[in-house]
């Protein structure tokens, strides 16, 4: 997929999400330091950093599974408020996928899929199956809709978890470095089904290390050191002419492993 793909394909829409001020502390360890960007429909965002930048934490007070110490989340407009029925209400338009995939290990494929449609969305469990079914063809899983996780391999859980988070029908789906649990031959897999659901114009806030994936698929790429966002830029900019220096040394570091992978 082109850049000019992703630009004709999916317009960008108006503003669904916007973080202001964001800030979290572990006890005396200040982890994100004063965020601030927004969240447009139909954009591709990839966080990228050194590991220990605050990505997955920022990731996580999104979704309001840490609590920021200062600072605020809109959803379109709206503050995220702080009562458990809010957020679950929340959590059921922006939904997350996770590295470690967090499925139901007691349930099959299918169930795992059902499941919060069935008990937070309360649909039906015709339609609940059916919605889970969808889902799973268009992740290629459904031939495994009986099968539990133990049966599966690391990329096939993660496109089932990916298949459950698309049951929600959300609007943002969050991808916390999906693939760094992965083998290296199943981390293309999930990657591909990634990319389609790029194309469908789902909007993604997906922290990765994947670079390659970043250059082609995200509309906007942030760049993060020591929890601060030290660089919002289209990835035509990002990868060829960063303004921080810390991305200049970042980039330069990715450029000479990638070399030193392909000589090996």
């Amino acid at each position: 997929m082109n850049n000019n793909e992703k630009s004709t394909e999916n317009p960008i829409g108006e503003e669904i999400l916007r973080v202001e001020e964001l800030s979290k502390n572990f006890g005396e360890h200040q982890v994100l330091r004063k965020i601030d960007f927004s969240v447009r429909k139909g954009e591709v965002i990839c966080i990228l950093g050194s590991s220990g930048s605050g990505k997955s934490t920022l990731l996580r007070c999104i979704n309001r599974l840490e609590t920021p110490t200062f600072g605020r989340v809109y959803f379109h407009g709206r503050e995220v408020g702080k009562s458990q029925r809010e957020i679950n209400e929340y959590r059921s338009r922006v939904g997350m996928v996770f590295q470690s995939f967090n499925l139901f290990n007691n349930m099959t494929v299918l169930k795992n899929c059902m499941e919060g449609t069935r008990k937070v969305l309360h649909l039906p469990k015709d339609e609940a199956k059916s919605r889970a079914i969808t889902h799973l063809k268009s992740v290629g899983m459904a031939p495994f809709i009986n099968a539990y996780p133990e049966q599966l391999s690391g990329g096939q859980k993660q496109r089932v978890a990916i298949a459950r988070g698309l049951c929600m029908n959300p609007e943002v789906l969050l991808f916390d470095e999906p693939t760094s649990a992965l083998d290296p031959e199943m981390v293309g897999e999930v990657l591909n089904v990634m990319k389609k659901l790029a194309q469908t114009g789902l909007t993604m806030l997906i922290v990765t290390h994947e670079m390659g994936f970043a250059h082609d698929v995200a509309s906007r790429v942030l760049f993060m050191d020591k929890g601060y966002i030290i660089e919002d830029a289209p990835p035509e900019k990002f990868f060829t002419n960063p303004d921080n220096e810390r991305t200049k040394e970042f980039l330069k570091r990715y450029i000479k492993s990638e070399k030193g992978s392909e000589n090996e």
